[in-house]
């Protein structure tokens, strides 16, 4: 067997076969395929964490694809775990599977995972997830406080020249032809010599734990060494990890490096990995920029470059895009003319992205993010075995979700339920249930299923930490069901607000957890009973109101519920009118909230029967008392008129009365603004009322004409928010109704003669009847005949001439 490339004693001239890589590196990768080829190996020694030896067999089943990694995590706190992704183009998983496939003995050498968990702190995090604390760019090396920073990549590639060490790499490494005079041993004993110039000259320490990952490893080298012989050990490795095994230490001073290390109980197992999650964006260490393409230069046999194209062609048609050989053929063409002019040896990626840009995609940049999202990135999801070791609740969850055919998959989907569905019921309960148990593999979308209570829509993804959260959720119980039970009750017993219990509940409900509910009820009353903020119990009443609707769809008993919210609904409409008085503009658009949240429920509660008497009527007349209460916030006495007169229990004319109230002149124009805002802001409809009743329109034109000039910029941010909101169509409309002037007269809308609501003009003889009493109000003597001045809209009077309050 050759010895090129061996970390050579200098006295026998004999040792092991060190391969120093790049994790991740599909170069790397094919190196050491052909590398073990070559040597033939009586064993191969893989840098990862020592205990993983037992999961090594599974690599070599049919039914593990690659992305994939070893998790481990504390036994008695799985929150705290780490991971170790491989991909197929990973130099380690190669050098995996070629053992197992030809019957070599195979084995981990890094420090186990029980010590490097337990070495973990909240100031130098475990460096997992990666299959080595190698760090990428900007990773620290050195021993002391102020050590160096230092990528090897980068420190390589700007003594080439390069300033990108991605590009570098590709040049040097991804696009190399075969080694020199064909020996697969010379890359390796090049990085092995760069490395160790590296290291003499930053330091080789690295972080802290290197130096004890590096005396384990080099314990693990000698034990094979007696074992198999110098010549029939090779070990993969990380590049910066070579010079380390290759220098001469004792054992002793090995062993006296781990002395003491701190250890806790830890258990490890395969699960699926992504392409997304390998990307350096996600805050992996050792991530790469671009997992898809370097998966397809680590496919291809042939022709990377004219494939890459014809890949990203069928997906730019796949999206309805038209593209045709002829741009496949320019594509390749010009990014081929780029590696020239750059003086590369093939097109990368680089090249590649620039001909998409200009041929496949016109110069547009917007269909690159597709490309970089699903070829370049990837939504790639590996699968494991199920012989792989996991916890029971993980067995519990593959078997629901294979019996509901959920499949887990990386890239985000639109999943709609139809509740009136067995399966889509059961499947609607299993993805609550998981959110309860802080399992996010499903959001539930907003407004996709319309407002009924039997379509629910989701947005499902499965990510590789959701392992982890199972892990976790595994202390609440050994099933689904059973853990969100117990993780509910606790919830309850610990929940602190009403309103807290009362989304739980209504998550309980949704999940369909019938044992967890007593628990959650007898929260829910205390809290309830104990609770006498207005704004608290504002907040909790939604959710009751929700929760109730799901009876109907679930078969869930909800009575015990609609008693609770009956009774909150009772204490809101005693408490609201004097907890609206007084309020800043603050705590009066908190309050403007709660109204509309509160009377939304009170919708819902009414639509149910059996649960007491309607409070509709009550409502209503809360809001009119909000609506007619000088002391109310404006923006909650024009929301509280608004509610009325979408219900149908205020008519029109009286609308009209309110908003000319509240928009005379004698209204500071902050008061009336915000009025305007609550009466028609938001997303409300409001702009659809003023198109379809021209007197309001009117209104609010005479009141926006007449105010002041040093009050306009004190009320034009209240308007610009409230008007913005509306539809562009709604703003033109507005716009166009304002031009003309009402029913399409001609005249400007606010011309007081044709303004809807008001008299044509003064009516000299009503405003002198009110002269004698501002006589005896003033304590004055004038004539009969003397005059007041009065602005005109202080003196209003209806279209029939009827008398009106005085308003200025």
């Amino acid at each position: 067997m050759t010895t090129a490339g061996r970390a050579r004693d200098t006295a026998t001239g004999r040792g092991p076969l060190l391969l120093g890589v790049r994790h991740h590196g599909p170069g790397s990768a094919r190196g050491v395929r052909g590398a073990l080829d070559a040597a033939a190996p009586r064993v191969v020694l893989v840098e990862g964490p020592a205990e993983a030896d037992a999961l090594l067999a599974l690599a070599g089943d049919e039914a593990m694809r690659p992305p994939v990694a070893l998790l481990a995590h504390v036994v008695d706190d799985p929150a705290r775990a780490a991971f170790w992704p491989l991909a197929e183009f990973s130099p380690e998983w190669v050098a995996i599977r070629w053992a197992l496939a030809r019957d070599v003995p195979v084995r981990f050498i890094d420090l186990p995972a029980a010590h490097s968990l337990a070495l973990a702190t909240d100031d130098e995090p475990e460096p997992a997830p990666g299959p080595t604390p190698e760090p990428g760019p900007g990773g620290r090396r050195g021993t002391g406080p102020a050590a160096l920073r230092v990528d090897p990549l980068a420190v390589l590639a700007g003594a080439a020249g390069y300033d990108d060490p991605e590009r570098w790499w590709e040049d040097v490494v991804e696009h190399r032809g075969p080694g020199r005079a064909g020996d697969p041993f010379a890359p390796f004993e090049a990085v092995a010599e760069a490395m160790s110039a590296l290291r003499t000259e930053y330091g080789d320490g690295g972080q802290p734990r290197d130096l004890v990952r590096e005396a384990h490893m080099r314990l693990q080298l000698r034990s094979a060494r007696k074992e198999f012989g110098d010549d029939g050990v090779a070990v993969v490795c990380g590049a910066w990890h070579v010079p380390a095994l290759a220098a001469r230490t004792t054992v002793a001073a090995d062993r006296a490096l781990l002395r003491g290390l701190p250890r806790v109980r830890a258990e490890m197992t395969w699960v699926p990995w992504t392409h997304r999650r390998l990307a350096r964006h996600s805050g992996y260490g050792a991530g790469i920029d671009s997992p898809g393409w370097y998966g397809h230069l680590f496919r291809v046999p042939d022709r990377p470059v004219e494939r890459w194209l014809t890949k990203v062609a069928g997906l730019l048609r796949e999206e309805d895009r038209i593209v045709s050989s002829a741009h496949v053929i320019e594509a390749v063409r010009l990014a081929e003319s780029l590696a020239v002019m750059r003086g590369r040896p093939l097109a990368g990626l680089t090249e590649t992205t620039d001909a998409i840009r200009a041929v496949l995609c016109e110069g547009a940049d917007g269909p690159l993010a597709l490309i970089q999202d699903r070829l370049i990135v990837g939504d790639v999801l590996g699968e494991v075995p199920d012989a792989a070791p996991a916890v029971p609740l993980q067995r519990d969850l593959t078997r629901l979700h294979r019996s509901l055919r959920l499949k887990p998959e990386a890239s985000a989907r639109e999943l709609d339920l139809d509740l009136r569905k067995d399966t889509d019921a059961e499947r609607s309960r299993l993805l609550h249930r998981l959110r309860l148990l802080a399992i996010g593999w499903g959001e539930p979308v907003v407004g996709r299923g319309g407002t009924g209570t039997f379509r629910e829509s989701w947005r499902l993804r499965w990510e590789p930490e959701l392992s982890v959260r199972v892990a976790e959720a595994g202390i609440w119980g050994t099933t689904v069901l059973s853990a969100a039970t117990a993780r509910a009750a606790s919830e309850a017993a610990s929940a602190t607000a009403l309103a807290e219990v009362t989304a739980l509940a209504e998550h309980c409900l949704l999940a369909g957890l019938p044992d967890a509910l007593p628990a959650v009820m007898r929260a829910l009353a205390d809290r309830a009973a104990l609770d006498t903020d207005v704004g608290h119990l504002a907040r909790a009443l939604p959710a009751l109101a929700r929760s109730l609707r799901y009876g109907d769809v679930r078969s869930t008993d909800t009575g015990a519920l609609g008693e609770v919210a009956a009774g909150l609904a009772e204490r809101i409409c005693v408490g609201l009118p004097p907890a609206c008085a007084g309020l800043d503009a603050d705590g009066a658009a908190d309050m403007r909230g709660h109204l509309d949240s509160v009377h939304t429920a009170i919708g819902l509660l009414t639509k149910r029967e059996g649960h007491g008497r309607d409070p509709r009527g009550r409502w209503a007349a809360v809001l009119r008392k909000l609506a007619e209460r000088d002391s109310v916030p404006g923006t909650i006495r024009g929301r509280a008129a608004r509610l009325l007169l979408d219900e149908g229990r205020l008519a029109e004319d009286e609308a009209a009365r309110f908003m000319a109230l509240a928009l005379s002149p004698g209204t500071p124009p902050a008061d009336a603004a915000a009025w305007i805002e609550g009466f028609v802001g938001g997303a409300s409809g409001g702009g659809v009322l003023l198109v379809h009743d021209e007197r309001l329109l009117a209104l609010v034109d005479a009141w926006l004409t007449g105010v002041p000039a040093d009050s306009f910029t004190l009320v034009l941010p209240l308007l610009r928010r409230t008007f913005s909101a509306y539809e562009p169509g709604v703003r033109r409309t507005l716009g166009e109704l304002v031009r003309r002037g009402p029913a399409g007269s001609g005249e400007p809308a606010r011309t007081e003669a044709a303004t809807p609501g008001f008299g044509a003009g003064l009516d000299e003889a009503r405003a002198d009847a009110v002269l004698p009493v501002l006589r005896l109000l003033l304590g004055g003597t004038a004539p009969a005949t003397a005059t007041v001045p009065a602005p005109v809209s202080a003196v209003s009077a209806t279209d029939d001439d009827a008398p009106t309050e005085a308003t200025g």
